[in-house]
């Protein structure tokens, strides 16, 4: 990721945009991409789509797209303006690009997803205005949290709003297929979003691939989904009970030195017991994240309902309430 260190904007937009865009190759360490220097001011745009979005400053740069603060002047607010590298995509990508950025528009508000607020395309390269999330990632919790894991309720509540959020989207036609922490935001208030949905999938170099066939990030990656399987909304459980792993435990279930290795373990190996890294993790929290990683699907929770009521129903050995995190879930 190339952030321009002296723009506030970026720092604070570094975890919005990291480890999604980061690298270019397979990998599964998060190495990003050698630094380079931030682009000078004379570099800059100045506005994009015929002066309707004002540039504001360089947010940065990675393996799928450039990403500027802008303001937009039509309707006076601070918009994120990603703006899609198309150099290395043939025109079958570029019309993927092009219908899943259109399908992502037209989802309209969720207080749990990034809001598109308009696509289109700048000198032939499409671009996507997005909801400004000017809060971490849940990514980013996590590495400083180390090998902790994230304070248990704060992880709930996150795997809360990301799956009401992943519901929204499923019944407005759209399957993520990338439910991972890097693509989990939280809002300048702290309400945690979901973003980056099947284009990510349709650019994404750094993905693991099946017989040259984007189909995920190898740590979250749903057993039918590695299989070369039809993606269903419900293998999106799959990857919110890794995600969960990984908020609870400090790390995802399964370990590797390669996306092969670890794709392979989501297929054939069963899950380290969550307890185990983490011995403050309550019963029922542990029952529902081995639920959700159950590789027979007959054994995988009922619904999203289902999920979200188990969730909600965790006690944690105290008087707080769920609502007392400082991460919110809204409806």
């Amino acid at each position: 990721m190339r952030l321009d260190p002296g723009n506030s904007d970026a720092i604070a937009y570094q975890s919005a945009a990291n480890r999604d865009e980061d690298d270019a190759t397979p990998s599964n360490n998060g190495d990003s991409e050698p630094a380079t220097p931030a682009p000078t001011a004379h570099d800059i745009p100045a506005s994009f789509a015929d002066g309707r979005y004002e540039v504001l400053g360089y947010l940065g740069e990675g393996a799928k797209k450039m990403v500027y603060l802008a303001r937009d002047t039509l309707l006076d607010r601070d918009v994120a303006f990603a703006l899609i590298k198309t150099d290395e995509l043939d025109v079958e990508s570029r019309a993927r690009i092009g219908r899943e950025a259109q399908a992502m528009g037209r989802l309209g508000a969720h207080a749990n997803i990034v809001t598109v607020f308009d696509v289109g395309e700048h000198d032939g390269r499409p671009y996507l205005v997005k909801e400004f999330m000017a809060g971490a990632d849940v990514e980013g919790l996590i590495e400083r949290a180390g090998n902790r894991g994230l304070p248990l309720k704060e992880a709930v509540v996150i795997a809360i709003a990301a799956r009401r959020g992943l519901e929204f989207v499923h019944s407005n036609g759209i399957v993520h297929r990338d439910l991972k922490p890097g693509n989990v935001w939280l809002s300048a208030d702290v309400v945690a979003k979901i973003g980056d949905f099947g284009l990510a999938m349709a650019i994404d170099r750094s993905r693991f691939t099946v017989e040259g066939m984007v189909v995920g990030t190898a740590s979250y990656l749903p057993t039918e989904q590695a299989m070369g399987g039809d993606v269903t909304p419900k293998a999106g459980l799959y990857s919110l009970g890794a995600m969960l792993y990984d908020m609870v435990c400090g790390r995802p279930p399964f370990p590797g030195d390669d996306n092969i290795a670890i794709v392979g373990q989501h297929i054939n190996t069963p899950p380290v017991s969550p307890m185990w890294h983490n011995s403050e993790c309550p019963s029922a929290l542990e029952s529902i994240i081995m639920r959700l990683l159950e590789k027979d699907a007959s054994k995988k929770p009922e619904s999203a309902s289902h999920v979200i009521q188990a969730l909600e129903s965790i006690e944690f050995g105290d008087t707080e309430q769920l609502a007392d995190s400082q991460v919110e879930t809204r409806v």
